[in-house]
């Protein structure tokens, strides 16, 4: 893995609870919320000057610029949600550019896995542990729930195999 091990374990413990909340927030009510957005790019912002070399630092921020522009077209086509495109884009700085492939394979992975996950649960007595959600009814597909675990998946994955 390109991303070093240093600051997969920086960033680590600070997007497991953001990435965590994105989850829940958008399985309970189709939102990405603002404030966790936000509080992602702080952690990239405050954290990320002082465990990558600063012209990778800098450039890093390309990164959220294209993926933003990338979203901003998918949202405008109505393929999706604002708040996933806000998602993605603010998470982007946080992946290595040699682990662009890497990434996207994990998010392959984690979108499949938690569209079954939530369909089986949505189809079995599981709902009822949560029966106010609206992501059961919801005709898109609650994609926090999989970008969130995906970037702490992949940080996970730097924390342990990285450079």
């Amino acid at each position: 893995m390109e991303i070093s091990a240093l600051s997969a374990w920086v960033f680590l413990p600070f997007a497991v609870p953001i990435g965590l909340y994105v989850a829940f927030t958008d399985l309970k009510s189709m939102k990405i919320r603002n404030h966790a957005v936000l509080a992602l790019l702080a952690v990239f912002v405050v954290a990320g000057v002082f465990v990558l070399p600063f012209g990778e630092y800098l450039w890093r921020f390309s990164h959220l610029v294209v993926l933003f522009a990338i979203g901003f077209v998918l949202t405008a086509g109505g393929i999706m949600g604002a708040g996933d495109a806000k998602f993605m884009a603010v998470a982007a700085p946080f992946v290595a550019l040699g682990d662009a492939v890497l990434m996207l394979m994990i998010l392959a992975t984690a979108a499949l896995a938690a569209f079954a996950v939530h369909r089986l649960a949505r189809a079995t007595a599981l709902r009822r542990l949560a029966p106010d959600w609206e992501s059961w009814t919801a005709e898109k597909f609650p994609m926090g729930f999989a970008l969130g675990p995906a970037l702490i998946a992949y940080l996970g994955m730097g924390a342990a195999w990285g450079s």
